[in-house]
């Protein structure tokens, strides 16, 4: 455990990360803090959606335009219905084929907003967003329009001291985004292709793009 400023750093083991510090990042989730961790793509910067002071703060920091919606992380895909989402077909069916994973969906809730949901592949992940108990929001741990980061030094050179704690689970397994398919317009739609290829997804699907 180290500080940078007033970020607190706590290394863990990425296979065997430690139950009391997993449980100190969902504490402070809860209480409103941002809490930097990664996922099998990128470090994620976290903040609970039930905290408007939270959330406004992580639109600041990131220096984030406040028209880009967060996407929802999740450890059960049971939450996406808690949220007020339905799971059509073409959902369950990437659901059940890539999460945990690397793919972020976005759904219409009863409200008629959209909601983007993503459940990681990562232990420390899916750990802290379990414990917290909350819809946890995680946007890349870097400011808009720079390079997202793949380990806690990289995180800490763009946003050290300016958020609450950094889990630092070393190097991410991918390295790359996830890949966000649109799901609300009938049609499935690819605006952004991260470490899933598009063509993986329209074949699920069996769906030819015209």
């Amino acid at each position: 455990m180290s500080s940078f400023g007033k970020t607190l750093v706590i290394r863990l083991d990425p296979k065997r990360p430690d139950k009391r510090s997993i449980s100190y990042a969902a504490d402070a989730l809860r209480n409103g803090r941002l809490v930097a961790f990664p996922t099998e793509t990128v470090y994620g910067l976290g903040a609970s959606l039930l905290r408007d002071e939270a959330v406004k703060r992580l639109y600041k920091v990131k220096a984030r335009s406040r028209s880009k919606p967060f996407t929802v992380h999740i450890s059960n895909p049971k939450l996406i219905k808690e949220m007020g989402c339905e799971v059509p077909r073409q959902a369950r069916a990437l659901i059940d084929k890539f999460w945990p994973g690397p793919l972020t969906v976005i759904l219409k809730s009863k409200y008629g907003k959209k909601v983007g949901f993503r459940m990681p592949a990562d232990k420390i992940a899916l750990a802290v967003i379990s414990a917290a108990g909350v819809p946890v929001v995680l946007p890349s741990a870097n400011l808009s329009g720079k390079t997202p980061p793949k380990n806690a030094g990289e995180v800490l050179a763009q946003l050290g001291g300016d958020i609450d704690v950094l889990l630092d689970g070393g190097k991410t397994r991918i390295g790359v985004e996830s890949t966000i398919v649109d799901l609300t317009t009938g049609a499935p739609k690819i605006l952004r292709e991260g470490a899933i290829k598009s063509k993986e997804v329209f074949k699920l699907l069996n769906f030819k793009r015209r």
